[in-house]
C-alpha cells in the first residue's frame, strides 16, 4: 500500500520540530525551535493556536492535567501555563554551560521527562542527557553528546532509544522503569550514505518498531527492534526533522520539517519547506504519549 502524504499546516517555522499528539485532548502540538514558538491544532490543522515563549524551545510535554506545557527551553526546563502563557522555571540543569541549550525530550511510561542538552553551535560534545521526575528530582543519565535527538521508548518501556545525530547512529539502552536509570548502551542502527542524511527525531509504533526522520535525506525510515531497515517513506521535502503518531486512531504519522531559507551546501525544499505533513495508509498504529507526571 502506498501511503498518502498531506500538508496539515504551513506556518513556515525556521526549525519545525517536536511534534506531539496528545490523545486525551486530540490535539497536535509542534515547535519552531529557532523562533521560540509552540503551535497546536486539530489533526486536520484547524483551530491553530500559537504560544511565544521568548527563547529557543527544544521539546515539550503536557502536564498531567493538560493545563501546562513542560518545555525544554534555552534557559532550562520550564512550566508554561497554556492559558496565560506565563513561564515558571522548574530546573536549570547546566547553569555553568551558557553555550548549551535544552533539546529533544520525551516522557517515559512512569511520567518522567527525559531530555538532552547540546552545544547551541552544534560543534562541541558538551551535551548531556537528563531525566526530571514529578517530584522535582533531576538525574543525569549520559554525558559527552553533541546533538542528542529522538529519545523514545519501547512499548513496554524497558528499552530506551537515542541518537547523537552527528554519529549517524541509533543507540538502544536497557531502561530501568523503577529508577529511570539507563545501562548497556549498544549501537542498534548505523545510518549509511544510502539514506542520504542524519538521524533526527523518532517515535515507536505499537509493534515496537522505531520510526526515524532522516534529516537532509528526505525520508522517514522504520527499523525493527533488532535494527533491520523495514520500510522507507519518501517525503516531499528533504529537511524532515521529527515525527509522532496521532489522529483519533493513532494511525497517522505527523512529520515536521525545517523552513529555513536556502543554505549553502544544503538541500532546498521550495514552497513546502517547514510544513507539517500527515502520512496515512501505513497500516500501523502508534502508542499514546504519556503526560508528565502520569
Amino acid at each position: 500500500m502506498t501511503p498518502r502524504i498531506d500538508v496539515v499546516a504551513d506556518v513556515k517555522p525556521v526549525l519545525g520540530e517536536g511534534p506531539l499528539w496528545d490523545a486525551e485532548s486530540e490535539r497536535l502540538h509542534w515547535l519552531d525551535i529557532a523562533q521560540g514558538r509552540i503551535f497546536s491544532s486539530t489533526a486536520a490543522g484547524s483551530d491553530l493556536r500559537t504560544w511565544e515563549v521568548g527563547e529557543k524551545v527544544g521539546s515539550i510535554a503536557l502536564s498531567a492535567d493538560g493545563s501546562a506545557f513542560i518545555a525544554s527551553l534555552k534557559t532550562g526546563l520550564h512550566r508554561i501555563d497554556r492559558e496565560s502563557g506565563e513561564k515558571e522555571l522548574l530546573v536549570d540543569p547546566e547553569p555553568e554551560s551558557p553555550g548549551n541549550r535544552l533539546n529533544d525530550g520525551k516522557v517515559d511510561r512512569q511520567g518522567r521527562f527525559v531530555f538532552g542538552t547540546m552545544d547551541d553551535a552544534e560543534k562541541e560534545t558538551t551535551g548531556n542527557l537528563y531525566s526530571y521526575d514529578p517530584q522535582g528530582r533531576l538525574n543525569q543519565l549520559e554525558r559527552g553528546l553533541t546533538t542528542p535527538n529522538g529519545p523514545c521508548f519501547s512499548p513496554d518501556g524497558a528499552t530506551f532509544y537515542l541518537s547523537d545525530s552527528p554519529t549517524g547512529e541509533i543507540w538502544a539502552y536497557d531502561y530501568d522503569t523503577t529508577t529511570g536509570e539507563i545501562s548497556s548502551r549498544r549501537t542498534l542502527v548505523s545510518i549509511d550514505e544510502s539514506l542520504g542524511g542524519a538521524p533526527d527525531g523518532a517515535t515507536v509504533d505499537s509493534e515496537g518498531c522505531i520510526w526515524k526522520s532522516i534529516v537532509f535525506g528526505g525520508k522517514v525510515a522504520r527499523f525493527t527492534p533488532e535494527g533491520e531497515l523495514d520500510r522507507i517513506v519518501e517525503m516531499p521535502v528533504r529537511k524532515v526533522t521529527s515525527l509522532s503518531f496521532g489522529g483519533p486512531n493513532l494511525d497517522t504519522l505527523f512529520v515536521t520539517s525545517m523552513g529555513r531559507p536556502p543554505q549553502p551546501g544544503k538541500p532546498e525544499d521550495g514552497q513546502l519547506r517547514g510544513s507539517v505533513f500527515a502520512v496515512s495508509g501505513l497500516g500501523v498504529t502508534g502508542i499514546p504519549e504519556p503526560r508528565f507526571g502520569g
